[in-house]
């Protein structure tokens, strides 16, 4: 069953409360792989609350990985926040994380969304969309993301660079659903595509395609939306893909939070991540950032699709992590910017 249709199917009792009161001078300090402007106010939320103090390094994904190796057990992190769940899974394999031992977990983030053994869970789901303008492009005439590799699109479509966690994601779940051959054919072809347009954050991509730059881009379906708020006579739509019975579901992916194995504020970051997974968390991802709350006692925003209406890809997040450095060598290998 799609993960997200899971979500709808749960009838879960949510056995969240209030966070607890705690000393004013608890701290907790956060790693995110996730810009400032996403995770920030959710964390300001949760010390104006709780009057613990939150101390946030933000950086790349793969840099905090990283960095946690090198720290080890003089590591100041107590959780570890990403944008997709490959960098969560590659610090579990690596000993950085430790089980999240609340009770809570269970009763409010689905299986899918959670590694093995809770070291890390899912926060927020986004889909990995094309974006159209509608001015330009004629929607029936795309079925799969695939098809933007075929020479139909050259010139006309706009993409993540090569160092982008979410082309590394997108890619991997490529690779898993459909095989080598595929994967590479996709790589090479949304390459040649693209030429130029290519860019460093997914704002830009849907900025291009509102301008009539190119008629589709590669972005996470948030993106669009925020757009749309902001300018909601902009020419552009989202497209679902890969809803065919034989395709792949389309690309779903989740920003998650990890415990990290050396915390030394355990207590305050198991409130943080209480906070985070409550309804009052969970809506402010869904409706601030127009992301899909993993928490199934919380709506989305009526703004994106229901997730009751299209077919979410079943390949296990945890395949990414496995998959993330052959699609990075792949990616480097064919040249991508």
């Amino acid at each position: 069953m799609p993960y997200f249709s899971i979500i709808l199917s749960l009838f879960a009792i949510s056995l969240w409360t209030e966070v607890p009161a705690i000393k004013a001078n608890d701290s907790v300090v956060v790693y995110s792989g996730r810009a400032e402007r996403l995770i920030k106010p959710v964390l300001d939320h949760f010390e104006k609350t709780t009057g613990t103090t939150v101390k946030l390094l933000t950086a790349g994904s793969t840099e905090l990985v990283n960095r946690l190796r090198a720290e080890k057990s003089r590591t100041p992190a107590d959780v570890f926040i990403t944008n997709e769940a490959g960098a969560l899974e590659l610090a579990r394999s690596l000993n950085l994380l430790q089980p999240i031992t609340l009770p809570s977990v269970a009763t409010t983030i689905p299986e899918p969304f959670r590694a093995p053994d809770n070291s890390w869970i899912g926060l927020s789901g986004r889909m990995w969309v094309i974006v159209y303008n509608t001015n330009m492009v004629d929607p029936t005439t795309i079925h799969s993301l695939l098809d933007l590799a075929t020479p139909t699109w050259k010139g006309k479509l706009a993409i993540p660079t090569a160092n982008s966690e979410y082309l590394h994601a997108g890619a991997s779940m490529i690779l898993a659903a459909k095989g080598e051959q595929t994967a590479n054919k996709f790589l090479k072809g949304i390459r040649d595509n693209a030429g130029n347009e290519v860019y460093g954050k997914n704002r830009q991509i849907v900025d291009a395609v509102a301008k009539g730059k190119v008629g589709v881009g590669i972005v996470n379906h948030y993106y669009i939306f925020r757009h749309l708020a902001k300018d909601p006579k902009a020419p552009i739509a989202p497209l679902i893909t890969d809803q065919a019975e034989d395709g792949m579901g389309s690309i779903m992916n989740v920003a998650g939070i990890g415990l990290t194995a050396h915390a030394k504020h355990l207590s305050a970051a198991n409130q943080l991540i209480e906070f985070l997974i409550s309804p009052t968390g969970q809506e402010m991802f869904a409706h601030t950032n127009k992301e899909y709350p993993i928490n199934p006692t919380v709506n989305a925003d009526p703004v994106i699709p229901p997730a009751a209406s299209f077919r979410a890809s079943t390949i296990p997040l945890t395949r990414l992590a496995e998959l993330r450095e052959p699609i990075i060598q792949e990616i480097q290998r064919l040249g991508l910017r």
